[in-house]
């Protein structure tokens, strides 16, 4: 059964309802896991999303789709790090290195941060420089 709702913005919002019955557990004694078998003939579009699951103590369950993860561009990339800017307004600095590479962790994060930083002090100085001239 399908109805069609009309919400403020113009968008139109189908929502499907259907009956069947839902199986609750848990794997390895942590994982929650929700199974629901339809017992209606319905046909629907087939997705894989990542979402929320609120499970209520009275058996009602609300599945919320997250809206996809946006990601940050780098400013500036060396072999193990990066720079970006993200949305809060914040420089954020990312290095990794595998752990069996442990003995170069000091040397190769100096080294590449200290990359980094001239690189982003000559694109801030190319700046200073174009909004300094009048052509």
């Amino acid at each position: 059964m399908s109805k069609k709702n009309k919400k403020q913005d113009n968008n139109v919002e189908i929502i499907n309802t259907v009956e069947g019955m839902m199986t609750f557990g848990t794997i390895e004694g942590e994982l929650h896991i929700a199974d629901f078998a339809c017992c209606e003939s319905v046909q629907l579009t087939p997705y894989i999303a990542t979402c929320k699951v609120q499970a209520m103590r009275g058996g009602n369950v609300y599945i919320t789709q997250k809206p996809p993860r946006k990601h940050n561009t780098p400013l500036f990339r060396e072999d193990n790090s990066s720079l970006t800017l993200g949305r809060d307004g914040k420089y954020h600095f990312i290095f990794t290195l595998p752990q069996e590479q442990v003995a170069e962790l000091p040397d190769r994060l100096v080294h590449q941060a200290l990359a980094i930083a001239q690189k982003f002090e000559r694109r801030m100085a190319g700046l200073v420089g174009k909004k300094g001239s009048t052509k």
